[in-house]
């Protein structure tokens, strides 16, 4: 049992998990001046880190201008590859859709970009504020909160302490611990899938292209990274991945290229390779008295759209603004019920409606039912030739449909 909390408040926030998603929330409150804390398990050096390992994220145009707005895109940009085109296709089937940026009237759809690069941007900026402190190695093991305060116990190199926030935010990942602690449960399925990561040599290089290629195994896409090289993320089956993995480079590229087809020509020079299982989280709630959740810890996803980074982002964004817009009416308390509502009610529907577009796209395209088959293709040639169709789906991939916080737009939280 955890003791009685002192009376006086240690911070305004403690964040639970200092992954990407934890970092980037940090950093984007950091202008306000609010005490926070950082909690993060794993150190930044471990191999385990997944914010500074060699798999790429794609980043929405809703997530450029965040971090825009934050002051650190001129760091990630020089490290990035744009994208301004999108070609979607089906293995075997003769339908197929494509997005272009020209059409859509930015420079970019997105831009991809290595964890290892973003993370560390992120914190190199985190190393510069004052204003928080960073727990890490170190793990939250229980959580106890009232109309006041949550106490959290911190278990660091061995001793345990106690700390006190006026908000505890989960952002400690899909099996948020945290979250658990909270009180919230999460509906989790498994698509009994893992996807295989890495990056090959095309023959030709990508050209700022990304593509999606739904194959017999599940989708595989190739995002376009530095150097003329792909990053590949593309879903297997679960029962199949140890024998994948155990390929040789030779093997392994030739069963690569099978699934992909030859619109890069032929690949080589692959690189190290790494596998993650995937499935469908969502929590059953957003927030409770004094918590709240963000990133995977509210939503995971498939990476069939590449999504879940940029979801998670905007939440950060939407937190950010319901917090701001408390501090700037002279509010000082960042876990109000007030605050965690609104928070709670902007979320909502955006999240619904990616994790059901998501789970839709892994299940349609896993059917093989040849009706079904017959009607996705049909379905893409309409995404090409109905007017509009194109321009609205260009808009969520983008991250720019719905409201919008202050971040996700471009404008700084001050």
């Amino acid at each position: 049992m955890m003791a009685d909390a002192p009376q006086a408040i240690d911070y305004d926030i403690i964040i639970a998990g200092g992954g990407m998603i934890g970092t980037s929330f940090a950093l984007a409150l950091a202008p306000l001046g609010l005490r926070m804390a950082v909690v993060e398990a794993v150190a930044r050096a471990a191999a385990k880190q997944p914010s500074f390992d060699e798999r790429s994220t794609a980043l929405s145009r809703s997530s450029q201008r965040m971090f825009t707005a934050m002051g650190l895109w001129d760091d990630i940009e020089a490290a990035a590859t744009p994208i301004r085109s999108i070609h979607v296709s089906e293995k075997g089937r003769f339908g197929f859709a494509h997005i272009d940026a020209d059409e859509q009237g930015v420079e970019a759809l997105g831009y991809v970009v290595i964890n290892r690069v973003l993370g560390g941007v992120l914190q190199a900026a985190l190393d510069q504020q004052e204003n928080i402190d960073v727990l890490c190695p170190a793990r939250i093991s229980a959580v106890k909160s009232d109309d006041e305060k949550s106490v959290v116990c911190v278990d660091q190199g061995g001793s345990n302490r106690e700390l006190s926030c006026r908000l505890l935010v989960a952002a400690d990942g899909e099996r948020s611990s945290v979250r658990d602690m909270l009180g919230i449960s999460a509906t989790c399925s498994d698509y009994g899938q893992h996807a295989v990561v890495g990056n090959v040599l095309p023959e030709k290089a990508p050209a700022n292209r990304a593509y999606e290629r739904f194959t017999e195994s599940g989708p595989l896409a190739m995002l376009p990274i530095a150097n003329g090289r792909a990053a590949f993320v593309w879903s297997v089956q679960s029962s199949e991945v140890e024998n994948i993995l155990a390929l040789d480079d030779a093997s392994f590229t030739a069963k690569l290229q099978e699934g992909f087809g030859l619109r890069l020509g032929r690949f080589s020079k692959v690189g190290a390779r790494a596998a993650y299982p995937l499935g469908l989280s969502k929590a059953n709630g957003l927030v409770v008295r004094r918590g709240v959740l963000i990133g995977n810890a509210a939503h995971g996803l498939h990476p069939v759209a590449a999504q879940g980074f940029n979801l998670g982002l905007r939440d950060v964004a939407a937190l950010s603004d319901c917090i701001a817009d408390t501090r700037i009416n002279g509010g000082v308390d960042p876990g109000s019920a007030a605050v965690l509502e609104d928070y709670a009610s902007w979320r909502r529907a955006d999240q619904g409606k990616l994790v059901h577009f998501t789970d839709g796209i892994v299940r349609l395209f896993g059917s093989r039912i040849p009706a079904v088959r017959t009607l996705r293709n049909i379905g893409m040639l309409g995404f090409d030739l109905i007017p509009g169709v194109r321009t609205l789906f260009a808009k969520h991939t983008m991250g720019l449909a719905g409201k919008l916080p202050r971040l996700s737009r471009g404008v700084p939280l001050t």
